[in-house]
C-alpha cells in the first residue's frame, strides 16, 4: 500500500510540473524566453526554448513510466473480509433458502382425492359489461 501512495504521489507532482511547463511555453517558441530578452541575458532565447521541450518531453515520458508502474503496485483485495459483508451475505442466503414447512398432505391407499365441487376462479366471477350501443 506504501508503494501505492508514494507512486501516486509522484504522479500528481509529475503533472502539475507538466501543466506549469507547458504553459510557460508559447506556441512560437517564445513564452518565458520572451520575457527575458534584456541586454545581459543568462540564456539565449533560443536555449531556453529546448530546455522548455526537452522538460515537456521528459516529464511526459516519466508520466507514462509512473503510470505504467501503478499496475503492478496497485493493492489487491485478496484475503480481507470484512464482517459486515460476510454478515450480509449470511441474511441474504437465509432469506433466500427454500421453505422446508411443506408437507405432502395425507394419502390414504386407494383412494384418490375428490375434486373440488364449487371453485370458481377470480376472473370467471369479474366480468366486464358489455359496451353500451351507440345510437
Amino acid at each position: 500500500m506504501g508503494a501505492y501512495i508514494l507512486i501516486s504521489v509522484l504522479i500528481l507532482i509529475t503533472c502539475v510540473l507538466l501543466a506549469l511547463v507547458v504553459l510557460v511555453q508559447n506556441s512560437k517558441g517564445g513564452g518565458l524566453a520572451s520575457n527575458f530578452s534584456s541586454s545581459n541575458q543568462f540564456m539565449g532565447v533560443r536555449k531556453t526554448a529546448d530546455f522548455l521541450e526537452k522538460t515537456t518531453w521528459t516529464l511526459a515520458i516519466v508520466l507514462l513510466a509512473l503510470s505504467l508502474f501503478s499496475i503492478f503496485v496497485i493493492p489487491r483485495n485478496t484475503n480481507v473480509t470484512s464482517t459486515s459483508d460476510t454478515e450480509l451475505r449470511q441474511m441474504i442466503n437465509e432469506q433466500s433458502a427454500p421453505v422446508q414447512d411443506f408437507q405432502a398432505p395425507p394419502s390414504e391407499e386407494g383412494t384418490a382425492p375428490a375434486p373440488a365441487a364449487n371453485t370458481k376462479t377470480p376472473a370467471a366471477e369479474t366480468k366486464t359489461p358489455a359496451p353500451a350501443e351507440k345510437k
